[in-house]
């Protein structure tokens, strides 16, 4: 799979990490930034993760910052994503599920490295159910 990371100074560490566990697992990663632990605005990294997996570019996104909660509002303001935000597995189940996230905010104060990448795993893995949420979704994306 073809994913897109980005974060921003208070998320780096777990997107490094995040990083070489999914390219391990033989997925195609992108990190749009942050490139170190210095101070940074965090739409600066996201947006950019956003419209690429909006345009195509990417079948997924994964953000990170210290609560995730930026992120995610920054990732939503983009037309085509909708970004979940992921606090425990039964939270981004359900987003993949019924919502069909196509990016996942995490954030790294919130949990531990081995939840995160946990996670990210589950998100990938997750189908969407279609159904009745599928319309809604469409028209949202409209």
């Amino acid at each position: 799979m073809k994913i897109a990371i980005g974060s921003d100074h208070a998320g780096f560490r777990y997107q490094q990490a995040i990083i070489r566990h999914l390219r391990e697992a033989g997925h195609e990663v992108f990190s749009f930034g942050t490139h170190s632990a210095d101070p940074v605005d965090y739409p600066k990294f996201i947006r950019p993760v956003a419209l690429a997996v909006a345009a195509g570019e990417f079948e997924r996104g994964v953000v990170l910052g210290g609560s995730g909660n930026g992120e995610a509002i920054a990732a939503n303001r983009v037309k085509g994503v909708r970004c979940g935000l992921g606090w425990n597995e039964e939270s981004v189940r359900l987003t993949r599920r019924h919502n069909d996230a196509n990016v996942l905010s995490l954030g790294e104060r919130m949990m531990d490295e081995g939840t995160a990448l946990r996670l990210v795993d589950l998100f990938l893995a997750t189908p969407f159910e279609g159904g009745r949420h599928l319309a809604r979704i469409q028209e949202l994306d409209e």
